[in-house]
């Protein structure tokens, strides 16, 4: 009998963090590295949020809080959905945890049967499939094309539901794509779901503030409010606010949904912490006074990259409407040969290659469901952008 559950047998690690990893194990063997796969900001986290956290630890809130989070945050969290959002939700009815990943388990955890289906638009953030399957859910994958911008169509997702479906999630700005839904998008998907009275919806809306061009962001509880009975509008402080090893999301929903969310997590993490609360608490109640130059900062990387891409041999990239990454297709490098002489024959190849020749290290398109592709995060700084994205432009030319 093996010690290991055979549930594990079903899903795998976290692909971004293995190249993450990868990368950081080649530089510390003395490797001239760019990674370009983690979703982390660059930036530090803001000063105000950490004197909130130390000036917390001097007041001794140092000691457990109530299992949905403390009531000051969740004050807090409640008054951002009113004041950005124009969503209305008491204070019992949110949830926090640790980070946005630990809310969607919980929720999945607490409403997922055996059978039970959860659709999941592609390209879709790593973690959506894996966890829907440890609850012993069937990930239903809905492929949105870069003809449609990589966004869910209406008919697309009517053709999705069936009898059994429990969730739709929908990621805007989307990670791995960039791509978000305007409220023009979410009319369209809500009118769907509004024939469909069994099916709930799940917003990861993670990269709210990190969208372009004057593109306003919407969440669809807020398009369509006759389906807040049955969404759960998540969102947390890590893109936004650069705090993503504070460990904090948080999620508002049905009063009945997030009791159950709250019993799972009372039987694992407990909480998040007291004093990362606090910070959080601080992050969303005070004026963001910091954030039109970081994303003007990201918009200018964005547009780096996307112009250098596009000027590599066999390579093409959307310009996306959010978020902090790019999905570039590298089909026009399918079939061809790599300086160390191996057959490019897929996405994976492709990122693989390009490690071991160039020391740029993207993710897969494989691993977010939508090939051939791959994904490149640009939240670090120009001129690490400026040489990763020179060094793949010289490595597609070397392509024969």
């Amino acid at each position: 009998m093996s010690i290991l559950a055979s549930r594990l047998s079903a899903i795998k690690p976290s692909p971004t963090i293995a190249v993450t990893q990868k990368a950081a194990d080649l530089k510390a063997a003395g490797r001239d590295v760019i990674g370009l796969g983690a979703g982390e900001p660059d930036f530090d986290t803001p000063d105000h949020v950490k004197a909130a956290a130390k000036a917390a630890m001097d007041r001794g809130e140092t000691k457990y809080t109530p299992v949905a989070g403390t009531l000051v945050l969740r004050k807090a969290i409640v008054e951002k959905f009113h004041r950005e959002n124009g969503l209305t939700y008491t204070p019992e009815q949110i949830t926090v945890g640790c980070g946005g990943k630990q809310v969607i388990y919980n929720a999945i955890m607490a409403t997922v049967d055996a059978g039970d289906e959860v659709i999941i638009p592609a390209p879709y953030w790593v973690s959506y499939p894996d966890i829907t399957l440890l609850a012993g859910g069937t990930p239903v994958f809905v492929e949105c094309g870069e003809a449609d911008g990589f966004k869910l169509t209406p008919a697309a997702l009517e053709k999705a539901i069936t009898p059994k479906t429990k969730w739709l999630i929908l990621n805007s700005p989307s990670n791995p794509t960039g791509a978000a839904y305007s409220a023009d998008d979410l009319r369209a998907l809500a009118d769907v779901l509004l024939k469909h009275p069994h099916v709930w919806v799940m917003t990861d809306d993670m990269y709210e503030h990190l969208v372009y061009d004057g593109f306003r962001f919407a969440t669809i509880a807020q398009v369509e409010p006759k389906l807040i009975d049955r969404t759960l509008t998540m969102n947390g402080v890590s893109k936004s606010f650069a705090m993503t090893g504070w460990r904090v999301g948080y999620a508002g929903g049905p009063l009945s949904l997030i009791k159950a969310i709250n019993m799972v997590q009372s039987q694992s993490s407990t909480h998040t912490s007291s004093i990362s609360q606090a910070a959080a608490a601080a992050a969303l109640s005070q004026p963001m006074d910091f954030f039109p130059a970081w994303r003007e900062a990201f918009r200018a990387r964005r547009d780096l990259v996307v112009r250098m891409l596009n000027a590599a041999k066999g390579l093409t990239c959307l310009t996306p409407e959010g978020a902090f990454y790019v999905y570039p297709s590298c089909a026009g490098v399918m079939g061809k040969k790599a300086p160390s002489g191996r057959t490019i024959s897929s996405d994976s190849d492709f990122v693989t290659e390009l490690l071991e020749a160039e020391g740029v290290a993207a993710v897969q398109g494989e691993a977010f469901g939508l090939s051939p592709y791959f994904r490149i995060s640009y939240a670090t700084s120009e001129q690490a952008l400026t040489e990763a994205c020179t060094r793949i432009q010289r490595f597609c030319a070397s392509l024969s």
